[in-house]
């Protein structure tokens, strides 16, 4: 049986905490063998204002954060769901920011290294037209699993697309079953160092 994996997805009032954002919507889905075992969602009111650009990329409004569970609730309930399961995100520099912000807030800190589906699909993608979530999966005929830029869907694509990324490192290169912290190590590797790497995994 291979790892079991939380691929996780934050939609956010703008780019970073550093400059005043929050997370306003975060999903998890535990992934194994190809499979999704279970998953985590929620809005989370950090009663800070989505401006409108977001609203309109998101669909997440004002409104609906005001009637939403307070942050530090989701992020603890989210927190225990995840426990130390190892962390996958698309882009998971921006995800990481924001999982050690809110969790920051109420004094707990990460445990495990965020696995990156962008880095590694440069890696082992490079023909993909460009890294993008959305055009990856369609370009990989992954399933459709919702509206982008909702947290669920999102981290449900991912996960689809992490599947299909270990497929192609064990269908090119003959690497069964990585492990996260082969992912992790995978994912700074230079393009000419890849083959050479997943040979020896």
């Amino acid at each position: 049986m291979s790892a079991c994996f939380a691929v996780i997805d934050f939609e956010t009032s703008g780019l970073s905490p550093a400059m005043g954002s929050r997370a306003t919507e975060v999903a998890v889905v535990l992934w194994q063998d190809g499979r999704e075992l279970d998953s985590y969602q929620s809005l989370m009111n950090a009663g800070v204002r989505v401006p409108p650009d977001i609203e309109r990329l998101t669909g997440i409004s004002n409104a609906m954060l005001r009637t939403a569970p307070p942050a530090a609730r989701v992020m603890a309930e989210v927190a225990d769901f995840v426990g130390d399961i190892p962390l996958v995100a698309h882009n998971a520099a921006f995800d990481r920011k924001f999982w050690d912000h809110e969790l920051g807030l109420l004094g707990r800190q990460r445990r495990q290294d965020f696995a990156c589906t962008l880095l590694l699909a440069r890696r082992l993608l490079p023909q993909a037209p460009d890294h993008k979530l959305g055009t990856l999966n369609r370009w990989a005929g992954l399933p459709d699993t919702g509206r982008a830029h909702r947290a669920l869907a999102d981290a449900r694509m991912a996960a689809h697309l992490l599947q299909y990324l270990l497929d192609t490192a064990r269908r090119q290169h003959g690497a069964a079953g990585l492990s996260h912290q082969q992912l992790c190590q995978l994912q700074k590797v230079t393009a000419s160092k890849v083959g050479s790497f997943l040979q020896q995994a």
